[in-house]
């Protein structure tokens, strides 16, 4: 289990870099993620980090569909806002375990 620091605080790292605790992430937190990657977030960045935090406290699964279906933004958008692995890097930086749809 790894260790890193994040806006003045230690989190625990699973293998791939997932927290180990969601309970510990933030705002700067993210932020400071995000950063570590060249990106900026913005509030609709955060918005989609919320509705994940919530969606899996809910205990439910998350996919790229049920992103678009949030209403927050569609897939293009969600693509735009977390290039790349749009899925995989959204949980990392809202501090969830990462969805078994990602390989």
């Amino acid at each position: 289990m790894a260790q890193k620091e994040y806006a003045g605080k230690m989190i625990e790292l699973d293998d791939n870099g997932y927290f180990k605790s969601p309970d510990v992430w933030s705002r700067e937190i993210a932020a400071e993620m995000a950063k570590e990657n060249g990106e900026e977030l913005t509030e609709k960045h955060f918005e989609v980090l919320e509705f994940i935090r919530n969606k899996v406290k809910e205990g439910q699964s998350l996919t790229i569909r049920s992103i678009e279906k949030s209403g927050i933004t569609d897939i293009k958008g969600f693509y735009k806002l977390f290039p790349g692995a749009p899925l995989k890097k959204a949980t990392l930086y809202a501090g969830v375990s990462k969805p078994s749809s990602c390989v």
